[in-house]
């Protein structure tokens, strides 16, 4: 048993491939247990030498615009270029083109690169970018446009509508899930219940969660979970937040659109989120999805003594019977089950006297303060 940080007793899920470990290391200092699933991959283009060429057309017919969409696809392009020996030619040629950056992200890249941006979206969307554009007026502009893993070809279209000339240049692109079989695992404890939070930074990473879920039959369950609110569900901005939002859902989403502010909400809404706990005669008790906080002790619970916990706080000291625990313990088949799970949850818990049994009645908490001996 050790003292837990704000986060201890609580098991997240990341479903973010990029940047992910500085996510993870966040929560984990915070004391959580973090499970990662990446539900896609950033990989880099197949043929190298497609975008080397096609780097080779934009210095030789510089465009007057350039959209640059991410900062991970804006510095693998200069680099790819560098590596070709081009980096100075390119740097050169943007130089003299207006430079669009899609948000924050988009243009510290482009500083880093020692340019700097004409325009930045405030919304971090290429539609804001777009119809910037096409307010300014594009007719017979040449206008490149650093395509992100997952990029809208109508957006592209909608500027050759309105008179410009577009080339698409594709840095990288999403690939399948490193491993499916972690993301259908993550995403049965997701539905059970037994993940306090799952944490999203993309929008395709967010929509490759739901058709994974849909591909393993899980895809009800888990929209009902996030549903609920039964787990949290946190994106890192209203963008990743769309796959979400067009089915109803309305993801937790900070203020500012940054993984600081993101580990930040996520962390004071767990913390101040007491739904599933009790004040008990020897301390507050909290469940969480992998474990019990008594008295701001963590106790790692295995399934079967979680969900009689849980049943017992959710009845707040009332006594439950050995048939509707019966009822919460996973692939149980009689009330012998039952008795076998609280001796191991008392056990695991290490004050015996916090599920006190009610002689042919059932089992229920220690509520009141325990009396002092005179």
């Amino acid at each position: 048993m050790t003292r837990p940080g704000p986060l201890s007793g609580c098991t997240l899920a990341v479903t973010a491939h990029r940047r992910a470990d500085d996510l993870i290391a966040s929560f984990e200092r915070r004391g959580a247990k973090v499970l990662h699933a990446p539900t896609l991959q950033i990989t880099p283009v197949s043929d190298d030498h497609a975008l080397i060429e096609a780097t080779r057309r934009v210095i030789a017919n510089p465009p007057d615009d350039v959209i640059v969409t991410t900062a991970v696809g804006f510095r693998g392009w200069v680099e790819a270029a560098d590596t070709a020996g081009l980096a100075a030619d390119l740097l050169g040629t943007l130089e003299q083109s207006r430079l669009l950056a899609r948000g924050p992200k988009a243009r510290g890249a482009i500083r880093a690169a020692g340019l700097v941006e004409h325009w930045s979206a405030r919304s971090e969307t290429t539609a804001e970018v777009v119809d910037w554009l096409r307010d300014q007026g594009v007719v017979g502009r040449k206008i490149v446009v650093q395509l992100h893993g997952l990029s809208d070809p109508a957006l592209q279209d909608a500027l050759r509508s309105a008179g410009a000339s577009v080339r698409g240049l594709e840095v990288y692109r999403w690939g399948p899930a490193p491993d499916p079989a972690v993301v259908e695992r993550v995403i049965g404890l997701i539905c059970t219940g037994n993940v306090d939070a799952v944490v999203h930074t993309s929008a395709p990473g967010a929509q490759a969660l739901l058709d994974a879920a849909a591909l393993t039959g899980h895809y009800d369950a888990l929209v009902t979970a996030l549903r609920t609110g039964r787990v949290l569900n946190a994106c890192v901005g209203p963008v990743t937040a769309q796959p979400f939002g067009a089915l109803g859902l309305e993801p937790l989403i900070p203020d500012r659109y940054r993984l600081g502010a993101l580990i930040r909400i996520v962390t004071d809404r767990l913390t101040d989120d007491n739904a599933r706990s009790i004040e008990t005669a020897f301390g507050q008790l909290v469940i969480r999805g992998g474990a019990a906080v008594l008295d701001g002790v963590v106790l790692p619970l295995g399934p079967g003594p979680r969900a009689v916990l849980a049943a017992l706080v959710a009845a707040g000291g009332d006594v439950v019977s050995r048939p509707d625990l019966l009822a919460v313990l996973p692939g149980a088949e009689d009330v012998h089950a039952v008795e076998v799970t609280v001796n191991r949850l008392r056990t695991a818990v290490g004050r015996p006297e916090l599920v006190r049994t009610v002689v042919r009645r059932g089992y229920r908490l220690a509520v009141e303060p325990v009396a002092l001996p005179t």
